[in-house]
Order: C-alpha cells, then structure tokens, then sequence
C-alpha cells in the first residue's frame, strides 16, 4: 500500500468511503475491505453509520493502530463548545477513544472559521483525534484556514475525478503541505463506459474504475471509493501493479469539463 504524507500524518492511498452505507451492510462491508487489505476508512457523523463502521473495524481482528480512521463534523457542530461534545458523541458511537484524522465536513459561514479551527485543534490536544483537515474548501477557504488554525492541518477532502478539473486546490493544497482526498474517485459510477478510460484499461489490463484510481495515486492523491459489493472493493485496491504513462496521464486529466462536478448542495461555497 501506498502512503500519501502530509504534516505527519501518513494516509494509505486507497480507502473505503461508507457515505449511502447503513446499517449491517455497513458493518460487513468495513469488515470486508479491513479483511482484503485496506487500512483507511472514512465516515462522517452525518452518514449515521458510525457506530457500524466501529462494530466493522472490531469484526475484522485488524490492529486498530493499523487503521486510519477518518470522521466529519457536520455544520451544525461549528460552535466551539458544541464541537468538542459532538466528536465526544462519535467517538462513543464508534466506541473508540480518538480517530486519526477529524475533518470539518462543509465549510460553514455562519460560525466565524477561526473559532471552529480553535475547537478543531482543541479535539487535537485533547487526544480525540490524532490529526486535523477540512473537506470540501475552495482555494480561498484553505488559505483561511491555513492562516489560523492553531494546530497543521494535514489534508482538503474533496470530490475529484477525471470530469472535474481540481487543479487550483490541488495547487494549493500542494503550497501548504496538505494531502489532497478524493472523495466520489470514480465520478458514482459514470467512468465505467467511458472510452478513453477502457482504452487505457485495456493496455494495462485493467478496468475504468482501476485506471481513475491509479490516475489519482499517481498524483500524490488519496482516493475512498464507496462500495457495498465485495467484488468491487477487491477490484478497488488492485491498482499497486501497474503505471500510467504521462501520455495517458494527459489523456484522462484532458476528460474534465465545465459540467463535471456531481456533489453540490445550496450550502456549498463558491467553487473555484
């Protein structure tokens, strides 16, 4: 397995997204993918299946020293004091005493930035988690929060896959020594009959999903793909023994367009 390093957290390259998984499928499926190799798992506390991803570390007998374990704070936990008893509360659904990475799920900007990043590196140095980030901030937004987090943050969780041009975070993520992960890697499902990327597949063997995977670790990039079937999560983390040349390199990154974004809401900020 991989590593992509930043500020001294070491996060594997491949790992599990659980966001849509519930319940014992939830659990298995986390069980599954610690039993096939993988050693990242991300959750968040507005996915509700915390308390199944820890029941699915515990099922696996893997090391929990051995896991990288990503939660998320939602939005209306920003406020400091709600902050601290929110990751409280996920760490005793997961039955865990810390996490090793704790991000800031949306930017929100009705709680000033400063003060939720105060209560963020609070969690820190109170042993909750091990590691600190945000996920889904645009380019002005890390600068920010650069700027006054007491504590390094170590990556910007955001969707990213060859439909959507990820140049300016990546770009500044890069300038502070973030780790950039890449949630949605296989664009839900949509690369799955897209020609160039069978193409390429085909050259080394390999499927779509594989080929976006690859493309993404070769960029120093972290990915989570989602998954509920066993098959695919095997298929997922098969992506070590093979490399994409700079031409093809080009060719999927030239796959990115105005449109390519999937995951927006009403609260989302203004994307670069």
């Amino acid at each position: 397995m991989l590593f992509v390093e930043a500020n001294g957290a070491r996060i594997p390259a491949i790992g599990l997204g659980s966001w849509e998984l519930s319940g014992r499928l939830a659990a298995r499926v986390v069980e599954q993918a610690l039993r096939l190799g993988y050693r990242h798992i991300d959750t968040a506390q507005a996915y509700e299946n915390e308390r199944e991803v820890g029941d699915g570390l515990r099922a696996s007998g893997v090391r929990r020293d051995d896991i990288f374990l990503t939660t998320k704070v939602w939005t209306n936990h920003f406020a400091p004091h709600d902050l601290e008893r929110s990751v409280k509360e996920s760490l005793a659904r997961m039955r865990l005493p810390n996490v090793d990475l704790l991000l800031l799920h949306w930017p929100n900007s009705h709680v000033p930035l400063a003060e939720t990043l105060g209560a963020l590196s609070h969690a820190k140095t109170m042993g909750l988690t091990r590691h600190i980030g945000v996920s889904n901030f645009t380019v002005a937004l890390i600068e920010q929060a650069v700027a006054s987090s007491p504590e390094p943050l170590v990556c910007n969780q955001v969707e990213y896959h060859p439909y959507l041009d990820q140049a300016k975070v990546r770009a500044a993520c890069d300038r502070h020594g973030l780790a950039l992960v890449a949630y949605s890697p296989i664009a839900k499902g949509r690369i799955k009959s897209d020609r160039t990327l069978m193409e390429i597949g085909r050259t080394h063997r390999k499927s779509p999903a594989q080929v976006c995977l690859r493309w993404l670790v070769q960029q120093n990039v972290a990915a989570i793909p989602r998954t509920s079937r066993v098959e695919r999560l095997s298929e997922n983390i098969e992506i070590f023994d093979f490399e994409l040349s700079d031409d093809e390199m080009g060719r999927i990154a030239a796959l990115a367009n105005p449109q390519g974004r999937l995951t927006d809401f009403g609260f989302a900020p203004k994307w670069d």
